[in-house]
């Protein structure tokens, strides 16, 4: 167990110094395997994951969805969500901030990213809700935060690491996340309207709107008309997520055709970003693969739980403590490396706990009611100074606008998650009701 502390350690070290996560993870994970076996064993084992990786068919799920969500990106969907959003809210006061909300959490449930929804979203509602007159700090606050349901709301590809490590069905997964994602929204459109409620000044009355465009129909059409067919498809036992993923990265691509938004050019783009993408995930489960192999034979996750059992605490408790030491850790760490590094530690101890719940008999509910939990903390992560990686994309976008303003903006949404996650823990049906 020490060892694993120590290379725990080292590997926090590394990523202080600026050591991109993955190539520390690499890194500590051989030197330590080879220190507690051998050179020969460590060279092998980090050979076989740089060798599975990226060949496993499993794991080709990935850049499919990314792909389906770059496509998406570029085909103009967004702009019909928002529209269609505003033109049902408008009449409420914060109505604009609400169909941002509602707008992200339609247009991540197609493309799985938040942080690809937060930047989108931020060139299509951002200059409507200056131009009406909202604060920045509210406008960017439910930008940000609204992005953040790209990883609950299906197909999400955080959702699918966490099945990957966990073996959990990952259609089982991904209808888990419906009402979780359905409530996040309710809580964040609940947080504008807290806000405007309390500082009337951050959102004026807003007057009549257009009319939603036919065009605009459309593209809610096909975008409720893709998730459908992904989520019936997977549930239904018609196709696998693999397969599922192949079929909306194809869907996609149709819809961009026949909104006439696809160039050539915009096609190439949207493969190199893809790429990129893809690369950057597969990076990270290759150094968490090597990693978790090193903290598992130094004894760390049979050392926690026997550490667990002998304190006399309920579990819930035990759920508290690695709730807060996730939160914790998303103020520190990028989201998919949280993952990657802590759920090999923490999964068997939870399936070790007895909830004494209906709801939580049978170690698959366990496993998809952590896994619900684990998204929800990592979106908070994405909205937690001083990382908060949505926030840094949204300063990017917006350059004029101080992150400052928009960690202020965020305030209310991160309290609205908070809650959201206590209500989760205490009623795990939610999570389960539909599986």
């Amino acid at each position: 167990m020490i060892e694993s502390l120590i290379g725990i350690a080292v590997l926090f070290g590394l990523v202080a110094l600026r050591v991109p996560i993955a190539f520390a993870m690499i890194g500590v994970g051989t030197v330590g395997y080879a220190l507690l076996r051998s050179w020969d064993s460590a060279f092998r084992l980090a050979g076989n994951a740089a060798f599975d990786v990226p060949l496993s068919f499993t794991l080709s799920v990935i850049p499919l969805f990314i792909l389906m969500g770059n496509l998406l990106t570029l085909s103009g969907v967004s702009d019909a969500l928002f529209s269609t959003a505003h033109r049902g809210l408008h009449r409420l006061k914060g109505g604009l901030a609400m169909s941002t909300v509602v707008a992200c959490g339609g247009f991540s449930a197609v493309c799985g990213s938040s942080l690809a929804t937060a930047a989108t979203m931020s060139k299509v509602a951002m200059p409507t809700m200056r131009k009406t007159g909202y604060a920045d700090s509210l406008a960017t606050g439910s930008i940000a935060a609204g992005g953040t349901l790209g990883i609950l709301i299906p197909p999400s590809v955080v959702m699918i690491i966490y099945g990957l490590i966990t073996e959990a069905d990952i259609g089982k997964l991904f209808i888990a996340g419906i009402i979780p994602g359905l409530l996040g929204a309710g809580f964040y459109i609940l947080a504008v309207a807290v806000v405007v409620r309390i500082w009337p000044n951050t959102a004026p009355n807003e007057g009549d709107v257009l009319p939603v465009s036919r065009s605009d129909i459309n593209g809610v059409i096909a975008v409720v008309s893709l998730f459908m067919v992904i989520m019936v498809g997977i549930y239904g036992g018609i196709f696998t997520p693999s397969e599922a993923a192949a079929i909306g990265a194809i869907f996609s691509l149709l819809i961009a055709v026949a909104r006439r938004s696809l160039t050539l050019a915009k096609l190439l783009q949207a493969c190199i970003e893809t790429t990129r993408t893809t690369a950057m995930i597969f990076a990270l489960i290759i150094g968490a693969e090597i990693f978790s192999n090193f903290i598992n034979f130094a004894g760390l996750p049979d050392a926690v739980l026997a550490w667990v059992s002998g304190m006399d605490v309920t579990p819930i408790t035990v759920i508290l403590v690695i709730v807060f030491i996730y939160i914790i850790l998303g103020a520190v760490l990028e989201s998919l490396s949280m993952i990657l590094l802590t759920v090999p530690i923490f999964y068997p101890l939870v399936l070790s706990l007895d909830f004494g719940s209906a709801w939580l008999a049978g170690d698959m509910a366990v496993t998809i009611w952590f896994g619900i939990l684990v998204v929800v903390v990592t979106e908070i992560s994405l909205i937690s100074p001083p990382i908060g990686l949505n926030v840094f994309v949204l300063r990017s976008v917006l350059p004029d606008v101080p992150i400052t303003t928009i960690f202020r903006g965020v305030l209310p949404f991160w309290a609205a998650d908070l809650l959201r996650l206590a209500v989760l823990i205490l009623l795990p049906a939610l999570s389960l009701g539909l599986i």
